[in-house]
């Protein structure tokens, strides 16, 4: 694991990630964004790319390099502003953020005081993002590309819109077998039944920026297992 120390947004890293998305969509950039919902979080996200110019190498890439850090996803915004209207969730707790793509929900985490926060990610550039955006944000967290070379005891592990693909459904026990507690926010799968997890509540949002999806994913359910 490597510790991020904070030492302001880093400029060269920011012209870095710039470089390695426009490699994948060439054109797309970058712009530093508050969250409407989480007070003054902001982080670096896409501003535009040309949608209709993407021929079929360039689908590809993207296809091949999904490029999750490079938006807010509605669950993502829904949980970070969970963790911010509820703090005790997370004071003075060790927290793993799984899949922290951005790096939403662990900058929040370690905004209203947990202990630790480790962001966890198996794309080198998604934590590359979430230094960056830490840095940002002027948080410390601890960065970890593999959930099981961790170490120690967590207290908590927080998962935002990785339901997506139901092949990650059987992480919901690897989870529980981890950590006291597990909040997930998830937006794509209804009737919902994974005891030992139950629905917490239920919030409205957007990814961003807004990729017009239906009206159904704006609808983000949280869901606790322990606790």
């Amino acid at each position: 694991m490597t510790t991020f120390e904070i030492s302001g947004a880093d400029p060269q890293l920011r012209a870095q990630l710039a470089r390695q998305l426009a490699a994948i969509i060439p054109g797309a950039t970058l712009r530093e964004q508050v969250l409407p919902q989480c007070g003054d979080l902001r982080l670096l996200l896409l501003e535009d790319y040309p949608r209709d110019v993407l021929d079929a190498e360039a689908s590809q890439r993207v296809m091949d390099n999904p490029l999750y850090w490079v938006l807010c996803w509605a669950s993502g915004q829904v949980l970070a502003e969970y963790l911010l209207d509820n703090p005790d969730t997370v004071r003075g707790r060790r927290v793993l953020d799984f899949g922290c793509g951005s790096g939403v929900v662990a900058i929040a985490a370690a905004l209203v005081g947990a202990r630790e926060v480790i962001a966890c990610d198996i794309d080198p550039l998604a934590l590359q993002a979430t230094a960056y955006n830490a840095a940002l944000n002027a948080v410390d967290l601890t960065l970890a590309a593999d959930f099981e070379a961790v170490d120690g005891d967590l207290d908590l592990i927080l998962v935002a819109d990785v339901l997506y693909d139901r092949e990650n459904l059987p992480w919901l026990e690897r989870f529980t077998a981890r950590a006291g507690q597990v909040l997930v926010a998830d937006s794509r799968i209804r009737n919902f039944d994974r005891p030992p997890y139950r629905r917490i509540e239920q919030r409205e949002s957007c990814t961003l920026p807004d990729l017009d999806e239906s009206a159904e994913f704006r609808f983000v359910t949280l869901y606790r297992a322990g606790g």
